[in-house]
């Protein structure tokens, strides 16, 4: 049922697996009721979002004890699938949007995660400090930046100096031109060879 996910991470659990399973199942479900993911877009649920998603795995382990913050999580994306993949790091997401935070806190409750945390409200209101902030299409960069600068802690204890890591697609010459000198991007299909990757990138600034 996950092939695509299986081929590029062969060596994850029953467990992982049947938890990327039940995404599987209740994404569609729910959103049927509340569009989190376009209606369009919802039957490449697989590669288009989960997959999409562990790109950032692929670009960084967390290290277990980590604390990530998913800004503008939506309905859980990156953070769920980013979630089963590092049961040893705490996922915090927030999204300003009540019922598409409902509706991650469903599937995570479904799908037994158990290192997540979830905040209905604006970024200003999160006063907690964290070693990374994951985002996944929600504003440019340096927006991004200046908003989640304040959560980002300054104890170091991954492999890369703490900072912001954002899923992205098309031309970002101008969007990172003020922040280049500290920014590294990343095109994902050097990850995974599906089409859908061709244009798509992470890009990694310190804070």
């Amino acid at each position: 049922m996950i092939s695509t996910i299986k081929k590029y991470f062969p060596s994850i659990s029953q467990v992982q697996t049947e938890q990327f399973e039940t995404m599987m199942r209740l994404y569609p479900e729910w959103n049927a009721k509340i569009n989190v993911i376009s209606r369009k877009d919802i039957d490449n649920l697989e590669v288009n979002h989960l997959l999409h998603s562990l790109a950032i795995y692929k670009f960084i382990r967390f290290t277990d004890g980590s604390r990530i913050l998913d800004f503008g999580s939506g309905g859980g994306l990156p953070g769920l699938p980013l979630a089963v993949m590092m049961p040893e790091v705490h996922f915090h997401l927030i999204d300003r949007i009540g019922k598409k935070m409902r509706v991650a806190e469903e599937i995570a409750r479904e799908a037994g995660l158990t290192n997540v945390s979830f905040q209905h409200g604006d970024i200003g209101e999160c006063h907690e400090k964290f070693d990374f902030v994951v985002s996944r299409a929600v504003m440019p960069q340096p927006d991004l930046l200046k908003l989640s600068k304040k959560n980002i802690s300054q104890v170091q204890r991954n492999g890369l100096p703490n900072g912001l890591i954002s899923l992205k697609g098309g031309e970002l010459g101008n969007e990172l031109k003020t922040i280049a000198a500290k920014t590294e991007v990343a095109d994902l299909s050097r990850y995974f060879e599906e089409p859908f990757f061709d244009t798509k990138k992470l890009v990694y600034t310190i804070c």
